[in-house]
Formats: structure tokens, C-alpha cells, sequence
């Protein structure tokens, strides 16, 4: 009977060892966190990476636009050397119509039309002329080439253009290169009332 008393009174291993017990449930845990831990640092990495992707959109449109505005800079500073070109040739011109031979008003009114043309062609593309005499000097649009003597105006107006300036979609393309009045009254300051 001793073998039997013996043999009712043990219990499987399982149930009776703390050590067992605590061991399934610590890796069970520790598998737990590990597991958690790797999901927040994925959901990390999809979020940032998310983010960038946005952000790549977000400049490549912002690229696309600046290329759609700007792209043609370039190609606009070139063409302005024929617009000042057709300018001199216009300046050149005698002024009364009667002066020259017929033959020759016939080129003159064709410069003027191709002119007119290649102003409206600019224009139509975002590049527009920067109005100058009579202004205010501007450092930001005017580039003083000169100073004229000239007490009739205030003094710091543009009087003179010598090369026009453009600008690119509201941005400065070229100065406009001027000559800027000296010795007339001071300029006054231009007030915000309309």
C-alpha cells in the first residue's frame, strides 16, 4: 500500500513545478513585447516612410510648377537681345513719316509690327516689360547708369531708359538699366491713400 500512497500522492510535474509554470508564461510575455515592440517600430518606419513619399509628391509638384513658370528664363533672355535690337532700330527711325520714301515707311511700319509681335509673344508666356520713366527709382527693378542733371523732375525719378527691363512671371528677369534725375526737388514719398 505504501507503493500506492506513494503512487496517488504525486502529482504530474507539470502542475506541482512553480518553475514551469513561470517559465511558459515569461517567454509567452517576453514574445509578447518583442512582438509588440516590432509592430510600433513598423508602424514607425510606414508612417516616415508615408511622410517622405508625401513629401517627394508635394515637391516634385512644386518642381513641376517653378519648371512650368521659369523654364523658359533662359530662352526669354535671349530673346530680349532681338526686342532690343527692334528697339534701336525703331529709335533710329526718323520720327516724321513724310522723311523717308515710301518704299522705306513700308519696313519701317513692318519693324514696328514685328515689334509688336514679339511683345505680345513675351507677354503671352509671362514675360512683361518693366514701365520705368517717370517712375521712382527702384533697386529692386531699375539698375542707375546715370544721373542727369534735371530740376524740373524730383530728384531720384527715372528720366531715361537705355535698356528695358522684363519680368518672368512676377520675377526679375532684367533690370531695366536707366538714368536717374539729380538736383530737382526731393522725391515725396508715395502715400498709401488712393
Amino acid at each position: 500500500m505504501a507503493s500506492e500512497s506513494t503512487a496517488g500522492d504525486e502529482m504530474p510535474i507539470e502542475a506541482t513545478d512553480p518553475s514551469f509554470d513561470a517559465q511558459p508564461q515569461t517567454e509567452g510575455e517576453s514574445e509578447l513585447q518583442r512582438l509588440q515592440a516590432e509592430k510600433a517600430e513598423l508602424q514607425d518606419k510606414l508612417l516616415r516612410a508615408l511622410a517622405e513619399a508625401q513629401n517627394v509628391r508635394r515637391r516634385a509638384q512644386q518642381d513641376v510648377e517653378r519648371e512650368r513658370k521659369y523654364g523658359i528664363e533662359r530662352f526669354a533672355k535671349d530673346v530680349l537681345s532681338v526686342a532690343d535690337n527692334l528697339g534701336r532700330a525703331l529709335a533710329a527711325l526718323p520720327s516724321e513719316p513724310g522723311a523717308v520714301d515710301p518704299a522705306v515707311r513700308n519696313v519701317i511700319v513692318g519693324i514696328q509690327a514685328t515689334d509688336r509681335e514679339l511683345q505680345s509673344v513675351l507677354e503671352r508666356h509671362g514675360v512683361t516689360r518693366i514701365e520705368a520713366l517717370g517712375k521712382p527709382f527702384n533697386a529692386d527693378f531699375h539698375q542707375a547708369m546715370m544721373e542727369i542733371e534735371d530740376p524740373t523732375v524730383p530728384a531720384g525719378t527715372v528720366v531715361q531708359e537705355l535698356i528695358p527691363g522684363y519680368l518672368i512671371a512676377g520675377r526679375l528677369l532684367r533690370a531695366a538699366m536707366v538714368g536717374v534725375a539729380k538736383g530737382g526737388p526731393p522725391a515725396r514719398p508715395a502715400s498709401n491713400e488712393n
